[in-house]
């Protein structure tokens, strides 16, 4: 199976803005929920790994690189 990699302080953009007109989250917190961070207005969400996994579109941290 391929495991995406990702760790915290990653700027990682997902399939579905944010209604502020973002697409660019940030990374906060990794374990079985993910807390991820708008990059925009700073709005905080926890999203359960899996989901977080069907919804990264790509991780703009390793693109980077």
């Amino acid at each position: 199976m391929n495991e995406k990699k990702y760790k915290i302080g990653d700027i990682v953009t997902l399939k579905k803005g944010h209604p502020c007109g973002t697409n660019e989250w940030e990374i906060i917190r990794l374990g079985a929920d993910i807390k991820i961070k708008c990059c925009h207005c700073g709005r905080m969400v926890f999203l359960p790994r899996i989901e977080f996994n069907k919804k990264l579109k790509k991780n703009l941290t390793e693109e980077g690189k």
